[in-house]
């Protein structure tokens, strides 16, 4: 199976978008350096190669166009599709925790505690932030809506300062200090 990704600008920087034949398998953000779509793309196949041997990456500008476009609204805090189709490869819980990411409202944040009440594993809560690392198709599946019970906007893959961005696009007040639902 053919595994298409194309790197497009953004306004959070270099924006990397792949797709199996069953949808969207990876989005990742880039640094802003001069280099930023090379080092990208040079990171998403290595990524690829261990995350999904099974696929062939192919490199497909034409033909992720609408997706690409869902992505770049997302940034801008246009609701992701919920009809969108996704093509993750996670452990069971990791599926468990994205899963219930997507169902967190656009505008709202939830705690790392909250979601790993969500899934059936109230204990879980650094296993919950390990998911939210592993997220392969950030934005997309919106692990930047989960914050610290202690407040602030905690850790983000692609930094604290996209993380804030993200929220407040979304219309989370002060970055979710004093948004939190089902905190």
């Amino acid at each position: 199976m053919t595994l298409r990704f194309t790197v497009a600008d953004s306004d959070l920087g270099p924006l990397l978008v792949a797709a199996s034949p069953r949808g969207l398998v990876a989005v990742r953000l880039g640094d802003g350096d001069d280099d930023a779509h090379g080092t990208l793309e040079a990171r998403f196949g290595e990524w690829s190669a261990r995350a999904r041997p099974d696929l062939s990456p192919t490199r497909d500008d034409h033909g992720l166009v609408d997706e690409v476009a869902v992505v770049r609204a997302a940034t801008a805090g246009v609701p992701v599709p919920p009809d969108l189709p996704l093509d993750l490869t996670g452990t069971r819980f990791q599926v468990r925790v994205w899963s219930a990411l997507r169902a967190i409202p656009r505008g709202e944040v939830r705690t790392y505690g909250a979601v790993a009440r969500a899934v059936g594993a109230p204990r879980a809560t650094r296993a919950v932030g390990s998911a939210c690392g592993a997220n392969p198709v950030a934005i997309v599946v919106p692990c930047h809506r989960v914050v610290p019970a202690s407040g602030g906007v905690g850790a983000y893959a692609y930094g604290a300062g996209r993380k804030r961005l993200l929220l407040g696009r979304e219309g989370v007040a002060d970055a979710g200090v004093g948004s939190l639902v089902g905190s």
